[in-house]
């Protein structure tokens, strides 16, 4: 079997969102109002197709690496690619096609990946993860309706011009849920998007101090992923778990973080950093050696379908991954407005955990009329 072309799907018409969607990590952009839907759609000569998120542009070296290969050489395609992409390409253009490549295979094999890989779980907890910056009081109240749909771990944002503002919302939550579910937060301060982004070290230490206080499970991006030894020191003086990683874009500079303590909680993701279900689970193994744990982080909005679908099925074969990230946060990140165009939605059930699909390849089936034709939903 080869591949014999490469196709993106774009859908015609965006999907409406109900309000319009300030997510905290963009606080300088204009609101979203609609979300438009791009795959990638691989051939073989033998009839079987697969998909994967759009991660980019398509260039001459991917495109020589993938028309003509063989499917199963997933790992050569993969290893080409990300050792090439410092100098041969742009990237981006790779963590989608991998993802095809996959869902070939479990197709021809008739099985979903994550059995062809070798499985540690059929089902996995999800976190949700919310985008919004909200009052206190509104974001009890979304925590609690979180609660009564199952979730046992929600995420906050903290992304406020005030440090102390960010504690109110997370005090406020912790009063109304107690120990009954877990509380993450993304203070998102490895994204250059404001004047007032950046943490210094001494505002993340004092944050962590008093998160760790509250009993939140951990503290993402409390610095630049680059201040590798900042990191470091904040994670030795709180008990409350660090986590970080998904835009780093290889396994170096993973192990970087492991071997200087930087992170507690590594967050790789498939398409950020474009590192598929082959880099996730690489950064798996390392992580483990190190005694550490994988929590992959997920895209919201139009490139979550094939994304999560492909981050579960990594997840599934991992056993130091406790959960996974699963954007949430109605009536903006929803399951009609992230997922519309999957025949089954992958949806989080009662008990706050995910079931893993047993369709083959990835699991999830595009609905390319809907696809092709309109993608706006009531």
């Amino acid at each position: 079997m080869k591949v014999t072309r490469i196709e993106v799907i774009r859908s015609k018409r965006p999907i409406i969102l109900p309000i319009e969607w300030k997510p905290a990590w963009w606080p300088d952009i204009k609101p979203v109002k609609s979300f438009s839907f791009s795959l990638f759609k691989v051939y073989t000569d033998e009839g079987i197709v697969g998909f994967g998120p759009y991660t980019g542009e398509l260039t001459p070296f991917v495109l020589s690496a993938l028309v003509g290969l063989d499917p199963f050489h997933v790992e050569w395609f993969w290893s080409t690619c990300m050792r090439g992409r410092e100098t041969c390409f742009n990237r981006g253009s790779y963590g989608g096609l991998e993802i095809a490549l996959w869902d070939i295979v479990g197709k021809a094999l008739g099985k979903p990946v994550y059995r062809v890989l070798g499985a540690f779980r059929d089902r996995i907890m999800a976190y949700a993860a919310t985008s919004r910056l909200l009052k206190p009081e509104e974001h009890v109240k979304q925590v609690l309706q979180l609660m009564d749909a199952g979730f046992k771990a929600v995420k906050l944002r903290l992304h406020r011009p005030k440090p102390e503002d960010d504690l109110k919302v997370v005090r406020a939550v912790k009063d109304a849920v107690g120990d009954d579910l877990a509380i993450l937060v993304d203070a998102n301060q490895n994204n250059h998007s404001v004047s007032y982004q950046y943490w210094s070290r001494r505002t993340a230490l004092k944050m962590a101090r008093e998160l760790d206080k509250l009993g939140v499970y951990f503290l993402e991006d409390p610095l630049p992923r680059r201040d590798v030894e900042g990191l470091s020191e904040l994670a030795a003086s709180v008990d409350m778990f660090i986590a970080g990683g998904e835009h780093s874009a290889n396994i170096y500079e993973f192990r970087e973080y492991l071997l200087r303590g930087a992170y507690d909680v590594l967050q790789p993701d498939v398409i950020l950093g474009d590192m598929g279900i082959t880099g996730i689970r690489k950064v798996a193994f390392v992580a483990d050696y190190f005694n550490r744990l994988v929590i992959p982080h997920v895209r919201s909005g139009s490139n979550l379908p094939l994304g999560f679908a492909a981050t579960l099925q990594a997840a599934a074969t991992i056993n130091n991954c406790p959960m996974i990230e699963y954007p949430y946060d109605p009536p903006v990140l929803t399951v009609k407005t992230q997922q519309g165009i999957l025949r089954e939605p992958l949806v989080v059930d009662r008990d706050g955990t995910v079931k893993v699909p047993e369709k083959p390849g990835i699991g999830v089936e595009v609905d390319e009329d809907k696809m092709r034709k309109v993608a706006e939903f009531p």
